[in-house]
């Protein structure tokens, strides 16, 4: 099986979140498509400037004043299919990743791990629906396809700014626009 994997965004370690936040949207004229608190209390500010992709960068609070600390928090691949990702999944592991972590988002499907330098990776790929980011529940790969998308749609569901993914799109280019000049 071939695997095509794709850059698709960043995840950055910051000090000062609004400084920051205000430096990619003035600079690079993104607009802030989520905010909301992560994994340990971490605020996630989840920024595009194209009306396909949920997010581009993401603003991470916590980066300590630590000389030589890595800013990076995540580098994610988009991959085209559940079967793709189950493979990233397989193969990271039999090359020595570790921390692996399925996760659903329901607005993306994703397998977290660290390489085997500790860097974090995350491999995705995108669902038909929405739901206000940060959103993460256990992914079972082991399901299948068809079950998978059954139960992240139930769970989406149940989430009050839940729409569907292409909704989203339109709404975001809209915003887009908006802005230019």
């Amino acid at each position: 099986m071939t695997i095509h994997a794709r850059l698709a965004h960043m995840g950055i370690y910051v000090k000062d979140h609004d400084v920051m936040e205000r430096f990619y949207t003035e600079v690079l004229g993104l607009l802030v498509t989520d905010q909301g608190a992560g994994r340990g209390g971490a605020q996630l500010t989840f920024l595009s400037g194209n009306r396909d992709n949920h997010h581009q960068v993401v603003l991470v609070t916590g980066r300590p004043d630590t000389a030589g600390f890595n800013p990076i928090q995540q580098i994610s691949f988009m991959v085209d299919s559940l079967a793709d990702l189950r493979e990233v999944q397989n193969r990271a592991l039999a090359l020595g990743a570790t921390d692996m972590r399925p996760v659903s988002h329901g607005n993306a499907w994703s397998v977290y791990f660290k390489d085997p330098e500790g860097n974090t990776v995350e491999a995705y790929l995108d669902t038909p629906f929405h739901v206000s980011q940060p959103h993460g529940e256990f992914l079972d790969l082991s399901k299948s396809d068809a079950d998978i998308l059954r139960d992240t749609e139930a769970a989406c569901r149940k989430d009050p700014s839940f729409m569907p993914f292409n909704d989203f799109t339109r709404s975001l280019g809209e915003r887009l626009a908006n802005l230019a000049p």
